[in-house]
Formats: structure tokens, C-alpha cells, sequence
């Protein structure tokens, strides 16, 4: 799972000319879904984006607050092509989860960041639309976010799974 969070002064998203939706000061999270995410990586994201201390407190030190402690508003935007590897010049995005799976992945995702914050505070866009999303970069401040999960076992239990049975020489 791969997020980019920016803490923003405004954001929206529009599709078809239509306001979806839009927040005042808080964070945007651009959110990519792998292949082989859990709920694991769903739930350390969760708390990752809603605890991390982007804002400054009352007392002006920065680094010190974060989106729940200031009770701002999160954006959420899916994007696929957070998953993409290039093959060459030409983006691959066999590492992203297929689209029933990735929008029932993401709207417990959605579900989960209520549940941990304030469900009125949480807005998204339009999953799977072409969308217009507007970002008014706080800062600016921009931080990656990944979380690399385990991949299934091939099967084949006489190799040791990666960096187990080494050796140090």
C-alpha cells in the first residue's frame, strides 16, 4: 500500500465538472492499493496518516500535532497509478489489486479511518472516475507512505523465505 499524504490548506475533487467533494485545512491522502495488501497494511496506514505529526501546535513549534490532535479534515483519493512500475517508458500496473477488490479494499479503508477518527471528517472523490483533484499544498509539505506486505508463498516450502536461513560471511 503506497499513500501520498499532503497537508493542505484546501482540497477538492470534481468529476465531470461536479463537485465530489472538498475540505479546508487538513490532509490529502492519494492512496494506492497493492496486489497482495491486508488488512495489516490497511490498518498500520490508518493509524500512520491519522497520527502523523504534520502541523505545528498552539504554541507555533512545529512538527508537533497531528490531523486528529488538530480535529482537520482528511481527503481521500484513490489512485492506481501509485502501484505502477515502468516497464521501459510504459507504466505496468500489475502490482495494483484488480477494481472489485481495490474498491471493496478502499471503502474499509474509508470505513476504518472513521472508526478510528471522525467518520464526518473523512471525505473521498469518486472511486474509479476520471477526477479533477485540487490541492492547495500546505508548506509545502508532501510525504511519502509505504508498506511493502508479505507476499504469498509460492508453494515451495524447501527454500527459506527471503533473508531467513542466510548465513552472515
Amino acid at each position: 500500500m503506497k499513500i501520498i499524504l499532503q497537508r493542505v490548506s484546501k482540497a477538492s475533487v470534481s468529476v465531470g465538472g461536479q463537485l465530489i467533494s472538498s475540505i479546508g485545512p487538513g490532509i490529502c491522502l492519494l492512496v494506492g492499493i497493492g496486489r497482495y495488501d491486508t488488512r495489516k497494511e490497511m490498518d498500520f496506514m490508518v493509524k500512520k496518516v491519522l497520527n502523523l505529526r504534520v502541523f505545528e501546535d498552539d504554541a507555533g513549534k512545529r512538527w508537533n500535532k497531528s490531523v486528529m490532535d488538530r480535529q482537520l479534515e482528511v481527503l481521500c483519493v484513490s489512485q492506481f497509478t501509485l502501484m505502477c512500475t515502468l516497464k521501459g517508458n510504459k507504466p505496468d500496473y500489475h502490482e495494483s489489486m484488480g477494481p472489485e477488490s481495490s474498491q471493496q479494499f478502499y471503502e474499509t479503508f474509508l470505513k476504518r479511518l472513521g472508526e478510528t477518527y471522525d467518520s464526518e471528517k473523512i471525505k473521498d472523490g469518486q472511486f474509479g472516475a476520471y477526477m479533477s483533484v485540487n490541492i492547495e499544498n500546505d508548506g509545502p509539505v508532501t510525504i511519502p507512505l509505504e508498506i511493502e506486505p508479505a507476499k504469498p508463498d509460492s508453494g515451495d516450502k524447501s527454500k527459506p523465505p527471503s533473508g531467513e536461513g542466510k548465513k552472515n560471511k
